[in-house]
């Protein structure tokens, strides 16, 4: 990574494959939970009004898993990277497990949510829940037992957004580490931060969908290629 002693506002964007050293599913790779549901059938709204118990379980059992699982090599260097950067660092995840934070991380954005949290759509109230919903808990805001996993599904608007695309404007360099590049708006934030001048880098166990938009690509295991690339950082 050259102009390394220009750089100082990076965004970082994390997917399923960060977190996959961790035992914890990816979304699209092979093996992965999401063979054993369609996606219509447990990450919609639609599948939501139409067997809230089968999401709800779904999502329970997520829940459940993710709280077993540690943070890896990735995460911690991540969160190394936070703390002792000179400039700004923002850590954007697509991933609604916890494991950026339990490594130390504290400035990460969920853009699809966070299985700890349940979102009362009620009253709009978001509690952090480690428990289950199955059996419809009452909201401790307002009492009602309607409550939900506070996770983005397919056709809902990813949270955060402006505070993400404020951060691309800012950025000198954006990247990208083990997202698969299908998944959209996450997928077009390389075309946004080169348009607006930064470098990009991706790193991932193959090349992305996405992957000719970024400046370089690395390929190899997170736990592998984040650590070095930080240590590459700290070193300039």
């Amino acid at each position: 990574m050259g102009d390394m002693a220009r750089m100082r506002n990076i965004v970082v964007l994390t997917g399923a494959g960060i977190s996959a050293e961790s035992g914890i599913d990816t979304f699209r790779g092979g093996g992965g939970l999401w063979e054993q549901h369609r996606v219509e059938d447990v990450a919609t709204p639609e599948a939501f009004a139409r067997d809230p118990e089968l999401v709800q379980r779904f999502y329970d059992m997520r829940r459940a898993a993710v709280q077993t699982k540690q943070p890896n090599a990735a995460h911690h260097a991540l969160a190394r990277l936070e703390a002792e950067w000179r400039g700004e660092l923002l850590i954007v995840t697509q991933n609604v497990d916890d494991l950026h934070e339990r490594a130390g991380a504290s400035g990460v954005l969920h853009m699809h949510g966070t299985h700890l949290n349940a979102w009362c759509t009620g009253c709009d109230a978001r509690h952090r829940w480690t428990g289950t919903l199955i059996e419809k808990p009452p909201c401790p805001e307002c009492g009602e037992a309607s409550l939900r996993p506070d996770v983005v599904w397919f056709g809902e608007m990813p949270y955060e957004m402006e505070r993400i695309y404020a951060a691309l404007r800012g950025a000198d360099l954006f990247v990208s580490i083990g997202t698969s590049g299908a998944v959209y708006p996450a997928a077009g934030f390389v075309q946004d931060a080169s348009q607006l001048g930064a470098r990009t880098l991706e790193l991932n166990l193959e090349r992305s969908q996405g992957s000719h938009w970024f400046d370089e690509s690395r390929q190899g295991p997170a736990t592998q290629l984040v650590p070095r690339w930080v240590e590459e950082m700290l070193a300039g």
